[in-house]
């Protein structure tokens, strides 16, 4: 992985880190850290709870705390300046774990005074509640670590959309494994199995959720990958939700037709009322348009599909789903989201319209830039010809 990659980011979060006033930041989130330094290690594993920490310094140094026996995997990183061992500060460590807890809070507030000065103030995430009454005993002052790490996060700097375009093409092919897949008689599990080799094949990392469908399972949506076997006509909807090359999010939804058999009325009507709202709503699209203007002009739902389509218009994707989530407007109601499109900010027009009396649902979602002076549509899959 290029190198320029890690340093620019670790300078933009630095950079925010000084406007939002926050000197210091622990976190323990694993995404973040990779953000933060570049150093990935058991990504998954650091979602259940924290087990590695990066404290990181606008003005001073990176300190990567790594899980036991795991130092080699930061040696020579530009973005590292040292590699401590990880404490076990939560339960799971055993009944020693609030004595470890007491001396990492000790440990991080003598470097905080150190690079910070005596009252300081420290950004922290994802850590249990007793490590930050830790904290707060040996007198550091707390901020949200989160904010700052999602704000420095929604711009992309160049080396960053450099990686995720590669990460989609490489996502891409693995829809294609996916599609070829699909198949009568093969049950949801199997084919989703055709996109997970394939993308750990390229280089990527995980799924992190379980969205394929077909047939009754496509409506309502969000129903989860199962031994359902597919049957001849059935849509089968897929959601890539993907942490591909880079680590990077790939997320892309297509919706498939299983078999030779000619779609119906209902399915050519379905496909190409998703296709209408994606296109029109990622026709909104501009840099410096507002979330609420956005959500205002999107495509208006038919009657019979509002209760069952997607919760937000667009969100945000970077090395994961990203703020913001722009929600649905409603008619009389206060919009919730301020804010705006700005250049560098990618994001994911969804689309989804569900029928109840045919049970079934269509699935698009596609992956957009915005820049200087406009969009560029950076997801290129193609849609199937079910609508003509």
């Amino acid at each position: 992985m290029d190198e320029e990659l890690f340093v620019v980011r670790r300078e933009r979060l630095r950079s925010v880190m000084r406007q939002a006033g926050v000197p210091a930041i622990l976190t323990a989130d694993p995404i973040n850290i990779v953000y933060g330094c570049g150093v990935r290690n058991m990504t998954v594993f650091g979602m259940m709870g924290p087990s590695r920490f990066l404290l990181l310094f606008a003005d001073g140094p990176s300190i990567l705390f790594e899980f036991a026996g795991c130092e080699h995997l930061a040696a020579g990183a530009a973005t590292v300046d040292e590699v401590r061992p990880a404490p076990g500060i939560t339960a799971n460590s055993g009944p020693s774990h609030v004595a470890a807890a007491a001396r990492f809070a000790a440990e991080i507030a003598s470097e905080c005074r150190l690079h910070t000065g005596a009252d300081a103030l420290l950004g922290v995430e994802r850590v249990d509640f007793g490590f930050t009454d830790q904290l707060r005993a040996v007198g550091v002052r707390l901020a949200d670590a989160t904010g700052v790490l999602l704000e420095a996060r929604r711009i992309k700097q160049a080396p960053e959309l450099r990686v995720m375009g590669e990460a989609i093409r490489r996502v891409e092919h693995g829809v294609g494994m996916l599609e070829g897949a699909v198949r009568a008689g093969e049950t949801e599990v199997e084919v989703w199995a055709a996109f997970h080799r394939d993308l750990i094949a390229t280089e990527g990392e995980y799924v992190s959720t379980r969205l394929l469908q077909g047939g009754p399972n496509t409506f309502p949506y969000f129903h989860e990958a199962g031994n359902r076997p597919l049957a001849d006509g059935d849509f089968v909807c897929v959601d890539t939700d993907a942490i591909g090359y880079g680590g990077y999010a790939v997320d892309l939804s297509r919706t498939f037709l299983c078999g030779d058999r000619p779609p119906t009325r209902t399915q050519r009507v379905l496909y190409a009322r998703a296709f209408d709202q994606l296109q029109h709503n990622a026709a909104q699209l501009a840099p410096w348009r507002s979330y609420e203007d956005i959500a205002r002009q999107a495509w208006v739902m038919p009657d019979e599909h509002r209760p069952y389509g997607y919760y937000c218009v667009l969100h945000g994707l970077g090395l994961s789903g990203e703020h913001p989530n722009v929600p649905i407007y409603h008619d009389g109601e206060p919009y919730p989201l301020p804010g705006q499109l700005e250049p560098n900010m990618v994001v994911c027009v969804e689309s989804y319209i569900g029928d109840a009396d045919s049970a079934q649902g269509v699935k698009l979602e596609d992956e957009y830039l915005i820049t200087e002076t406009g969009v560029e549509r950076l997801t290129s899959y193609p849609f199937e010809d079910i609508a003509r």
